[in-house]
């Protein structure tokens, strides 16, 4: 389950200010909805996608017993 900021509080402030599992959750959830987004909805997950590639992407650098190398946003 997500626990974080919900998209109306994300949406007023820029993409750089989001955290990695804001922008997993919310990449992931526009995906799975992408065939029946309108206009808008498609620019704020081109926006997510190319704020997520210009951070080189979600991932960790090295397992440990708190995490894998995959992020979570659960």
């Amino acid at each position: 389950m997500y626990v974080g900021r919900d998209m109306t509080e994300l949406s007023m402030i820029p993409k750089t200010e989001w955290n990695d599992s804001e922008l997993a959750f919310f990449h992931h959830s526009l995906q799975q909805i992408a065939p029946y987004l309108n206009v808008e909805g498609q620019t704020i997950h081109r926006e997510i996608i190319e704020e997520i590639e210009s951070r080189g992407g979600l991932h960790h650098h090295e397992a440990d017993y708190t995490h894998g190398t995959k992020t979570s946003f659960d």
